[in-house]
Order: structure tokens, then sequence, then C-alpha cells
């Protein structure tokens, strides 16, 4: 197969600039070998721990830096802290699956803006199975608006008035790149009284939304769980979508509860937030609002068409506040926005729209 880029597009596509932290020689090679199979991704240098990585990220300025977790002398978690206070640069963590999964959204509520699950078994194939998904996701990165990590969220301050004439039964949001910082961005500020349930889908490999999901809880007024087989869907509260799982709704009598299927087989990412939407339309129809945050890819946009073809209405993150403005982008493009509204700006938005 001929795999040669023509000269036009690469002088054309700027080459991304990488730094590779871990303390492993062998994973550091390995991930050098994977980054170096596209011609856009040059590795300009290597680093065994986080304080030679934060020496060589001021001389080196890379565009992008992968990063283990475990390392000695300074472990991922504390050089992603130390690196987003002196300067922002996008990062994507390679961890070994669930070992460190409290580090991961340590390092991901940091600012790191990804992660891509590192094989336990660490032989070259394996490495080289994640090997088109770390190249999609350091050059996503290198596109992306990076932020330190915020602050606190404070609470919408909305009077809960009555539900005689709402238009609005459920609100189904789905989000990727950057969504562990922008829900909690969201999240804690929709208050207790929120009158419709929440339902959302966030590309999470799996072994972290359930975690994910108990950190949101502690931090929002609403109650955020993991969504399980059978849960009633209920207003005030937020269901995450589990890894691996598409999350869908049934009518049961005159209650809709949950449904998490593997299929349908043939999408891009399980769960889907095309998926999500399109059962929201038919179980809630046009008193459904569908959110598309940030994220790469367009994973949500045949889902907004659905809530659009019955009656609902979408709204999407505006690119300035995006970690990556694909996925809003996409429904944009395809005329399906409604409205836009920043990230800050986000729970005011849907609030209004209940």
């Amino acid at each position: 197969m001929n795999t040669t880029v023509p000269s036009s597009n690469i002088a054309t596509t700027p080459i991304v600039r990488v730094l590779v932290v871990d303390d492993s020689a062998y994973v550091r090679k390995m991930v050098k070998q994977m980054l170096s199979r596209s011609p856009f991704v040059e590795v300009v240098g290597t680093a065994h721990d986080g304080l030679e990585a934060l020496e060589l990220t001021r001389e080196l300025q890379p565009d992008v830096i992968t990063c283990d977790l475990n390392m000695p002398e300074m472990g991922g978690v504390r050089f992603v802290q130390e690196q987003m206070s002196r300067r922002a640069v996008p990062i994507v963590i390679m961890s070994i699956a669930n070992r460190n999964g409290e580090d991961v959204l340590s390092a991901l509520d940091a600012g790191a803006i990804d992660f891509v699950q590192k094989p336990t078994a660490l032989a070259s194939e394996r490495l080289l199975d994640v090997a088109d998904e770390l190249v999609e996701k350091v050059k996503a990165a290198a596109r992306a608006s990076v932020r330190a990590a915020a602050p606190a969220a404070t609470v919408l301050s909305v009077p809960m008035t009555g539900r005689a004439t709402a238009s609005v039964d459920i609100v189904v949001l789905g989000i990727s790149t950057g969504g562990p910082q922008g829900l909690k961005a969201l999240i804690p500020r929709l208050p207790a009284g929120l009158p419709v349930p929440l339902a959302i889908v966030m590309h999470m490999p799996i072994g972290y939304t359930e975690m994910y999901a108990r950190k949101l809880d502690e931090v929002s007024e609403l109650q955020v769980k993991e969504a399980q087989e059978g849960d009633e869907v209920v207003a005030g509260q937020v269901l995450l979508a589990p890894a691996g799982r598409h999350l869908t709704f049934r009518r049961v009598d005159d209650r809709v509860v949950v449904h998490l299927d593997l299929r349908p087989l043939d999408t891009p990412h399980r769960p889907a937030v095309d998926v999500l939407f399109q059962s929201a339309a038919e179980i809630y129809g046009a008193r459904t609002l569908g959110v598309v945050m940030t994220g790469m890819g367009s994973d949500g946009r045949e889902g907004a068409a659905w809530i659009k073809a019955r009656g609902g209405r979408i709204l999407t993150e505006a690119e300035e506040s995006c970690v990556v403005y694909g996925m809003p982008r996409s429904v944009v493009e395809a005329g399906l926005s409604d409205s836009s509204s920043t990230i800050d700006n986000m729970a005011a938005a849907i609030m209004d729209r209940l």
C-alpha cells in the first residue's frame, strides 16, 4: 500500500512536535516508534520523569506531551500540575488501564486533555495496537485550546418555578476530548432542583466512568451516578453512560428506564452520543434538549438530526471555550444547532430552555 503523503500536503500541514515522558526506556522507544508512523508527528525529545520533562519542555517547547503516571522523582499528576502552572501545554496521558484510575482523573482535573490506555502486557504488538489512537489524539491535542484547571464552579442561582408550560422533559449531553474538565465546570453549576433528568455520554475507556461519576457527585448538588440497567430516569438525577455500553431509554408502563447494550456494534464509540440522542428523540420527541460539547470527530451530529426531526432543540458549545471544536462544529455546519454557548454560560443556557 502506498503510504506516501503528497508533498503539497506536507507543505501545508504543520508538524506536531512531541515530548515523550515515561520511566521505561522500552516504552519511550515504542511510543516514539508509534508516533513516527505519522509524517505529521516528530518526537523532539524523551524524558524519564517529571523533573526532566519540565526542563525539556522549557528547552524544546513541544506542541504536545505524552506522559506516563507512575514515574520516580516526579510522577505524572505532579508534572501536569507543575507544567500547567508554568505554561499550558496539551498533555495526553498514557496509563495502564484501571491501575492508575484515580491518578488519571487527577491528571485530567489538573489540565491534561486526553488519555490513552497503555496495555498491561507491554509486548510490542500490544503497544502498537494503540498506535492509531495515540497518533490521532496527539494530532487533535496539537489543535486543542488548553487551559489550566478551572476553579470550583458556583451553583447557578435559578428560581424553580412551576412546570406547567415547560417544553423539555429530558436533557441529553454528548462530550469527548476535554470532557472531564468540561463536565466539572458544568454539572456543579446546575441547581439541586433541576426539574428534568440529564443523561450523558462521554467518550472514556472502560473502568473510569463509575469512578468519574462518583467524583462528579461529590462536587455537585445533583445526584450523579453511572447508569445501570433498569435505572428509572427521574428529574434531578445525572446518569453517565458506562464505558463500553450504549445508553438508551425504554418505556415501562408510565416510567422511563435505562437500557444498556453493546448494540449497535458499528459505531466508532461505545457508548455513542448518536445512539443516546436517537433514543431520547424516540422516547421524548419534541420535549428533548440535546447538548453537544467539546470533542473531536462528529459523534452527535446524526443524533442531533434525530432530535431536530422530532421537534426537539440542540445547544452546542461555542468554539472559544471548546478544548477541541470538532463535535460541536459538525453539528453547527450541518445546520442543526439552535444556539451556542460558552462553557461558563452553558448551565444558564440549559436552564433557560427548560
